[in-house]
């Protein structure tokens, strides 16, 4: 099993997550209590960069609706970023990829200076 590691830094439109290892039922939580303690503004963006996730269950999936609702309570929104795809397969056959937005792993959004 992978830990897993989040890191976050702010970007120019938002908050930026990196979520790294695996996002199952024991690790979920530690993704909901990162995504619940950002002051996200009108506006902002929350970027989940997921690039370095290797694992993804229902849990996971989960958090990620949740966090999706935390952006939205916020008037804000939410991007998937560098989705790996096995959970894009997983995302379209639910029908969350029409949900979410999704952005390819290209250039990460820019920090603030």
């Amino acid at each position: 099993m992978t830990p897993l590691h989040i890191t976050h830094h702010d970007a120019v439109d938002g908050p930026v997550l990196r979520v790294a290892g695996e996002l199952d039922y024991e690790q979920a939580a530690a993704l909901r209590r990162q995504v619940e303690s950002l002051a996200l503004e009108p506006g902002q963006v929350l970027n989940l960069d997921l690039s370095d996730l290797q694992f993804c269950d229902s849990t996971g999936i989960t958090a990620l609706l949740a966090a999706r609702q935390h952006a939205q309570a916020a008037d804000g929104d939410i991007v998937l970023t560098a989705v790996p795809p096995t959970l894009l397969r997983v995302l379209a056959m639910v029908g969350l990829d029409q949900i979410f937005t999704l952005r390819d792993g290209g250039e990460p959004p820019p920090p603030v200076v």
